[in-house]
């Protein structure tokens, strides 16, 4: 568990990265190169999946909504599946969304080995609004400090939670913990939005000839996105689930009925194991509308979830990060399953 928290103990020395973290600002060179890259990344992008592949999107209006018009300050999550390296930026290749806007477009989070090995690439990647992330170093590591500071400007943050690509059709793998750590210390309760996708496995196969992926994404196939509804979490209510939960193995364990082992609090993982989870419902809402985002947002400012929860300790911390992924699994292994199962359709027609 400790190997989850703070990276492997046995994982190598960590390299020297070139990061540019100022090029991440919006104000170098007055905002030109950046807006350049998102432009030109932009055309490409759906240029690709409108007119070189039929990319087909279902309940799109929901994802242009909570981009253009969410509550403002409140930041905007949105997880997917991973089914190939140019997942972002071609499924966002939807009309209306405004990939050219520096203020709107995505921040995302980015494998430091792929996207970060040298200055051209990370000078590229940072105006591209990427955030260097080094599998296997943890969910403390220093550059999630800055995606939550993105959030907690505001802003919409785009992650993959399954850590890295896979193109096998079966179910969701376990889910990485970093998503839910970020929604979990946000000032503000991110709206979580997921998406699930299908297709793009084949513009961009992992072992298209001789175990390599092709130059260039390849064109003439079907791709189905569907997004997700919103929903919201109630984190102080987690918060004091969480102590509520410890308070609860102190007194059996002091009670003598069960062994030492249980001031462990070791709380329950709801199905942690991932196979055919049930829905949770702790501390969770899910919303069919930006209205009742909106209304849900200002009813947790009223009722205090804007005010600082009890102190935790990683025991704590553990088990709302468990929960949160684990409603993070079910909502998207429900979309994933809709967009394979609509691509299916359509390939049997």
């Amino acid at each position: 568990m400790e190997e989850i928290l703070h990276g492997s103990r046995s994982a190598a020395a960590p390299r020297t990265i070139t990061t540019l973290a100022n090029v991440a600002k919006g104000s170098h060179l007055g905002g030109i190169p950046r807006r350049m890259v998102l432009t030109t990344v932009g055309a490409i992008t759906k240029f690709y999946g409108i007119l070189l592949n039929n990319t087909k999107v279902h309940n799109g209006d929901t994802l242009l909504s909570l981009v253009k018009s969410r509550p403002p300050g409140t930041p905007l999550v949105t997880v997917s599946n991973h089914m190939s390296t140019l997942d972002d930026p071609l499924m966002w290749g939807i009309r209306g969304l405004p990939l050219a806007d520096p203020k709107r477009c995505r921040w995302t989070l980015a494998a430091e080995d792929i996207c970060f090995t040298n200055v051209f690439f990370s000078y590229f990647f940072r105006l591209g609004k990427c955030i260097p992330i080094t599998r296997g170093a943890g969910i403390y590591q220093p550059h999630m400090a800055e995606a939550l500071e993105r959030l907690n400007e505001g802003e919409w943050l785009n992650t993959f939670p399954e850590g890295k690509v896979c193109q096998e059709l079966g179910p969701l793998r376990r889910l990485k913990w970093g998503t839910a750590s970020l929604i979990a210390r946000a000032k503000v309760s991110p709206i979580l939005l997921p998406i699930g996708h299908s297709g793009f496995e084949k513009v961009m196969p992992e072992n298209y000839w001789n175990g390599r992926r092709p130059l260039l994404p390849l064109v003439n196939k079907n791709v189905d996105i569907v997004v997700g509804e919103p929903m919201v979490f109630d984190i102080p209510r987690l918060k004091q689930a969480a102590v509520d939960l410890a308070s609860a193995s102190v007194d059996v364990a002091s009670s003598g009925s069960v062994s030492s082992e249980a001031d462990d609090r070791k709380f329950p993982l709801l199905g942690s194991s991932m196979k055919n989870p049930n829905p949770l419902t702790k501390g969770i809402t899910r919303l069919s509308s930006i209205q009742q985002v909106a209304n849900t947002l200002e009813t947790m400012k009223t009722n205090g979830a804007d005010v600082p929860g009890p102190l935790l300790d990683e025991a704590a911390w553990r088990w709302i990060y468990t929960h949160i992924t684990e409603h993070i699994w079910v909502a998207l292994s429900e979309v994933t399953q809709k967009a394979r199962t609509i691509g299916q359709l359509r390939a049997d027609s």
